[in-house]
């Protein structure tokens, strides 16, 4: 009896252990973590995406889902993916950073722009200025930035896609009033003699001009700026839109070869369809960035003032052709900064 009572109990205790670990197992699948590998000025945006993601996925699902962040300088994030970090989706602010991770690595197909509706750009914003409260230089246009005693804060167009959106606006600029290309790289070496300092990202040049108090105008997106004259110590800022600017479509994609390895895919496209619901399109307007969804953008038309924008592709033929002419080693942001020292 002894010896059945003991082979029962160690029966019991397996099923218990095995009971234990069909459990661990199904909570370990409702449990699933996303990494969103992001650019630096949108911490703020995607705290507030994820927890409507979170919750709405719940309740479509049942199934329970965190969502972890990485912000940084966007060329920055986009080699950090490229060297192994495990993102399962990237949400960068220009097309380079996420080519990149289709030429180099093979993380995502050539055709990623093809998979999310409006090329896989669920906003847009453009380049504007902030200036210190009064505006004293009287900065009004982008001929202004390139005038002898304006100091400038620009992010650096070799690790950011905030400053290449930045140096493009400029370049562009200069070419629709009827500049050539040498007199537009004129006008940019005219601009970055102002620039006391590069800093990596856009948020990091945010931090210089808002809390260092170094620059006299600040380069940089819509949202970033409506988040500095509208939030914590807005008194001491006021926005100022340039005449023309350069369009922004910061894009988004599922990193395949990440989310096949983890078994994410699900969750992953769920996410990124979620950045196309009116929920979201909604948080996307309240965060200063220009919602895809009319409706959306109707109901916030206040926000958005009128600007005047054209594209990389318009000005530039390709983000390839802009990125191989002018932010390549040896291109012309090269010979800026050595024409600077």
């Amino acid at each position: 009896m002894a010896g059945k009572t003991g082979t029962s109990r160690w029966r019991a205790a397996g099923m218990t252990a095995i009971t234990l670990a069909l459990a661990g197992m199904s909570t370990a699948h409702a449990d699933t973590s996303l990494l969103n590998v992001s650019y630096d000025v949108t911490r703020e945006l995607y705290k507030d995406i994820n927890a409507g993601f979170i919750a709405a996925y719940k309740q479509k699902s049942g199934e329970n889902v965190s969502i972890r962040q990485s912000h940084g300088a966007s060329s920055a994030q986009a080699l950090s993916v490229l060297q192994g970090l495990q993102a399962d989706v990237v949400t960068m602010n220009q097309p380079n950073d996420i080519d990149l991770l289709a030429e180099k690595g093979q993380l995502v197909p050539a055709n990623w722009r093809a998979r999310l509706p409006d090329d896989s750009a669920p906003y847009t914003t453009t380049m504007v200025f902030l200036v210190r409260k009064g505006n004293p230089k009287h900065i009004k246009d982008w001929d202004d930035l390139a005038k002898p005693g304006v100091q400038v804060i620009i992010a650096n167009p070799k690790t950011s896609g905030n400053g290449r959106y930045s140096y493009l606006a400029a370049w562009g600029y200069r070419k629709q009033h009827g500049g050539t290309d040498a007199q537009a790289l004129d006008f940019e070496k005219e601009i970055f003699k102002n620039v006391p300092v590069l800093d990596t990202g856009g948020r990091g040049a945010t931090t210089t001009f808002t809390q260092r108090g170094i620059g006299d105008v600040l380069v940089t997106f819509e949202n970033e700026v409506a988040l500095m004259d509208t939030g914590v110590g807005g008194g001491n800022f006021e926005a100022v839109y340039p005449s023309v600017s350069l369009l922004a479509a910061p894009p988004v994609s599922i990193v395949d070869k990440v989310v096949d390895k983890r078994g994410t895919r699900k969750e992953a496209q769920a996410y990124l369809d979620y950045l196309w619901s009116p929920a979201a399109q909604d948080i996307i307007a309240q965060h200063h960035l220009r919602p895809r969804d009319k409706t959306v953008l109707a109901k916030h038309a206040a926000e958005f003032k009128p600007i005047k924008t054209f594209t990389v592709e318009e000005m530039f033929g390709s983000w390839q052709k802009a990125q191989q002419t002018h932010f390549s080693d040896g291109g012309t942001f090269d010979q800026i900064i050595v024409d600077k020292k």
